[in-house]
């Protein structure tokens, strides 16, 4: 935060009224919204939800996510740790199970979907991969008027989201759904075609590329007796000869290696083939696991044994068969900042198995682009792509998911699809791609009445709900069998109303405060204070709470006018109940919803073209 000039004697270096223009500080106080990739108005479609407005809060999310169904189901959720509800308990409230409340209960979307225009622009994309980033793409370009040609080599679209996500979490009719609402504008979709080279894509005639081919090689564990069994499978390659039927069993004892979300697919499908006994070998201690906290508790529900502290030694053969594999047992010190000083190994152990899975990432692999067409790679042999255009070093060519900066997520492919069609836009048109329009912000108030918003205000200290399972003996007679049912009517309506509603933005007007105190008084949570500024870190001290969250921004207003004091407000502790705009009489207190304006391919072709159109003055 910036400090102001010394305003109050010798040495004193006061704080600076906080600058609420612009975006920054009130979306950074929204959480959840800052932490998605996408910048999906997460509280917005709670509230939508929790007035039954299931197709608005649906259209609502796929403004931004595209694929509201399929992340309300697999999201990696960067939105959840972020939620400022784990400041007031531990859980945060669960954005993604109710994005797929919205999803499941909305009515049908068609006529509110986008439509490609009759008359074409002219311009044509290819685009490598039928996944979720090329999808993007084709997404805000085909309402342009753009032709969009995908190239896929599989005989089906959905790319990792189809061959590496268990249908078991998400349902190929959800999968397919969303993605024809895309494909449906009329995309030029050409399966069983894999782009074998780049320069001959590139002699096609196309006016851009884009490349969202995902990270499709697993990686390989090098250590003796590897090439000594076909027992010994790569997850990832794995995992897709499972979604196409060319697997449908596995050996009773089996050992994942690797500890992200792909082993616990890979140990959970291993359940549903036959497996009885299933162990995941982590090499280091649980605070260090890749896997989401909720893809571990799923598996672990299921009976997978996870094994801590163990590294791979060798595969054991007898008689040319895989028997099993030694580790190494590791032991570690933790520093008091939570890394690894010292490693240790302190025994061996063995664990006998019938097959293994090696779970242990994944790699981008470009075979098909020539090294002599001027798109550079860096020294891990993946292209340099600009982080902000997603451009490589050839103009018109672009890359975005996985296929860009190494294996992400979904929710991060989306995002890049969206601003590498911006950036196809721009390219087509001949403009720069950096000129790219910021983000914006409305402010408008929530007021209906003198005691009453149009949002509930009522802070609801219940906790968050757990999602009901299938049966665990009924889950496993069907690969296909969805486990998570969804959140009954009443989760939902208990959920939503844990939401803060951080959205709803506390607006303080300083000129009309008379320093009554009510607004003090009256806030449940102590996050307001009057008092003589300061430095930051004595001023924090003084508050009615001590701010002792350094990451979170403090709220100072400009000088009071009876006293010169501040109203300082702790955004940390903030409930955004508005019960300091209810007591105020003076109305200095509002509550104004912020909403976040993000520019997508359609409105910055507007805004181009419309600039392009005015006549230049003489």
């Amino acid at each position: 935060m910036e400090r102001g000039p010394n305003k109050g004697g010798p040495g004193a270096i006061l704080m600076d009224p906080t600058n609420t223009e612009g975006t920054e500080y009130f979306h950074q106080v929204v959480d959840c919204q800052w932490g998605c990739p996408a910048h999906t108005d997460v509280p917005e479609y709670i509230r939508l939800i929790a007035q039954g407005r299931f197709t608005d809060a649906y259209m609502l999310n796929r403004k931004s996510n595209v694929f509201p169904g399929i992340l309300g189901r697999v999201c990696d959720r960067p939105c959840e740790p972020a939620c400022r509800r784990t400041r007031v308990e531990d859980k945060p409230v669960a954005i993604c199970r109710l994005k797929r409340v919205a999803a499941d209960h909305r009515d049908d979307v068609q006529d509110l979907l986008p439509v490609a225009p009759n008359n074409k622009n002219g311009k044509k994309i290819a685009l490598v991969g039928a996944g979720c980033a090329s999808l993007t793409v084709a997404n805000d370009l085909m309402p342009l008027g753009y032709e969009c040609v995908i190239y896929e080599a599989l005989d089906k679209t959905g790319g990792l989201m189809r061959t590496n996500i268990p249908s078991f979490r998400l349902p190929a009719e959800v999968l397919d759904e969303e993605m024809n609402y895309i494909l449906d504008m009329g995309v030029d979709l050409r399966l069983n075609s894999p782009i074998e080279s780049m320069k001959g894509l590139m002699q096609e005639g196309y006016d851009a590329i884009f490349v969202g081919s995902g990270a499709p090689k697993g990686k390989d564990l090098d250590i003796p007796g590897r090439n000594e069994s076909d027992r010994i499978h790569i997850g990832i390659d794995w995992l897709e000869s499972v979604a196409f039927d060319h697997v449908d069993s596995i050996g009773k004892k089996v050992l994942i290696i690797g500890v992200g979300n792909t082993a616990m697919d890979c140990c959970r499908t291993s359940l549903r083939l036959g497996a009885k006994d299933v162990k995941v070998m982590a090499r280091k201690p649980r605070d260090f696991f890749k896997a989401s906290d909720w893809e571990l508790e799923d598996a672990e529900e299921e009976q997978v044994s996870i094994v801590v502290n163990h590294s791979p030694k060798e595969f054991v053969h007898k008689d040319g068969k895989l028997i099993g594999m030694n580790f190494e047992k590791m032991e570690y010190d933790i520093g008091e900042n939570g890394r690894i000083t010292d490693t240790r190994v302190i025994g061996e152990e063995f664990f006998p198995c019938d097959d293994v899975v090696l779970a242990i990432g994944q790699d981008n692999a470009f075979p098909w682009i020539e090294r002599d067409i001027e798109i550079e790679f860096d020294k891990w042999d993946v292209p340099i792509v600009n982080a902000t255009t997603f451009e490589s070093t050839v103009p018109g060519v672009f890359f975005g998911g996985d296929a860009a900066f190494g294996p992400k997520n979904i929710i991060w492919a989306v995002e890049h699809g969206h601003q590498a069609a911006i950036s196809i836009d721009k390219h087509c048109h001949s403009q720069n791609l950096e000129d790219r329009l910021p983000r914006g912000v409305n402010l408008y108030s929530a007021k209906m009445g003198i005691h009453e918003w149009s949002y509930s205000n009522d802070y609801d200290p219940a906790s968050r709900r757990l999602m009901p399972h299938v049966d665990l003996k009924k889950r496993f007679k069907d690969l296909n069998i969805e486990v998570e049912l969804g959140f009954t009517v009443e989760q939902t309506i208990q959920e939503v109303e844990r939401c803060l509603n951080c959205d709803i933005q506390t607006i303080f007007a300083p000129k009309l405060c008379i320093e009554c105190d009510a607004c003090i008084d009256i806030c449940p949570v102590n996050c307001l204070t009057m008092t003589k500024n300061g430095e930051e870190e004595d001023l924090r001290g003084r508050l009615s709470a001590p701010a002792e969250n350094l990451e979170q921004l403090l709220y100072i207003s400009e000088d009071l006018p009876q006293t010169g004091r501040v109203m300082v407000k702790d955004e940390d502790l903030c409930v955004h109940c508005g019960l300091c705009a209810e007591r105020c009489p003076t109305g200095a207190w509002d509550m104004q919803k912020s909403e976040l304006l993000v520019p997508f391919a359609k409105d910055e072709a507007t805004e181009t073209r419309c600039k392009a159109a005015q006549p230049s003055a003489a």
